[in-house]
């Protein structure tokens, strides 16, 4: 007694892409930012390894 007419219906499924060609400025602009994410994942573990910046931790007030 189910029907499936209610709702939204659901979109086709669209057929993978096979893998575009690329020329050389994408190549160039996919490389790039291949290498500025292997910078920044080092920056990352350096920042890591030294701690807080400053090194005061969290400033309390006098108040109570």
């Amino acid at each position: 007694m189910s029907s499936k007419q209610g709702g939204k219906a659901k979109p086709l499924k669209q057929p993978k892409k096979d893998k575009s060609e690329y020329d050389e400025a994408d190549l160039a602009h996919i490389q790039k930012k291949k290498d500025e994410e292997k910078a920044l994942k080092e920056l990352k573990a350096k920042a890591s390894q030294k701690g807080s910046f400053g090194g005061t931790g969290l400033k309390k007030s006098g108040k109570k």
